[in-house]
């Protein structure tokens, strides 16, 4: 596909500012149109909450902070010992990959505790903050199309697609994958439908965020049955992904709240 969409040499008078060469790569852009977008949709909802724009945007700037460190830690444990016997690597940031349940799990948090520290009603705003990661997601994987990451197995029928462009991500190049990007965004298409249907007939706060959390464990683990991608490592003797683990654990917490949040209507969080 295209994982570099444009690249060109640095104008003299800004070397040794800027890099000699930049190239904008479609995987970082997608995710830019995605966070606008996301804080487009946000800000359209702000309202009850007495939260303005200028507070929306710094709590993005925390949550885009928070959710780079837990992709990227995430993805360094994927292969932990690959990085333990050479260090140097740790450094290397801007390379590599991002683990989207790492960011989840460090964004979460310093959402709720700024929603706490702002006296915020947490669950309702949980709710509204939902539609991000799908928003976001589906413009990433778009990204992740692009640039070849994140592929599919093998696919011996109508659904491979093949990438040739010798910049891709995609191992092996030149033979047809299943397209488990585009399978992602599907995934995601159909949380946002359904957390639109359900916005106005909730049941109890934090339903929203709860779905989501639990729609997309479920069809991350079935997706992954279709990725072709082995670095992002496996548990129980190859049993289980990474990711599946994870899906598991989350799902079922999310389970816990579903059942507390539902009987308990009037607790924040």
């Amino acid at each position: 596909m295209y994982p570099k969409l444009i690249s060109f040499d640095t104008p003299e008078f800004l070397r040794g500012i800027l890099p000699d060469h930049i190239t904008l790569y479609s995987y970082g852009l997608m995710i830019a149109i995605g966070i606008l977008v996301s804080y487009w949709f946000i800000s359209n909802r702000l309202k009850p909450f007495n939260v303005n724009k200028d507070q929306l945007s710094t709590v993005y700037i925390y949550s885009i902070v928070a959710g780079f460190i837990g992709g990227k830690l995430f993805f360094f444990f994927e292969d932990f010992s690959k990085y333990i016997s050479n260090p140097k690597l740790f450094l290397n940031i801007s390379g590599g990959g991002f683990v989207f349940y790492g960011s989840v799990l460090f964004v979460v948090p310093v959402l709720v505790i700024w929603l706490k520290r702002k006296k915020i009603p947490v669950r309702p705003f949980l709710d509204i903050i939902a539609f991000v990661g799908p928003i976001v997601q589906s413009f990433g994987r778009i990204g992740c199309f692009l640039a070849g990451c994140c592929h599919g197995k093998v696919c011996n029928n109508f659904l491979g697609v093949t990438f040739t462009n010798p910049d891709s991500l995609a191992n092996p190049k030149n033979v047809a994958l299943y397209p488990t990007q585009l399978f992602d965004i599907g995934i995601n298409l159909i949380i946002i439908v359904v957390l639109l249907i359900i916005e106005k007939k909730k049941r109890f706060d934090g339903q929203l965020m709860l779905l989501y959390m639990m729609m997309y464990a479920v069809g991350r683990s079935i997706n992954e049955t279709f990725r072709g991608d082995e670095a992002r490592g496996f548990v129980f003797n190859g049993f289980l992904s990474h990711s599946q683990l994870i899906a598991i654990c989350i799902f079922s917490i999310c389970v816990y709240f579903w059942f507390r949040w539902s009987n308990k209507k009037q607790e924040l969080i």
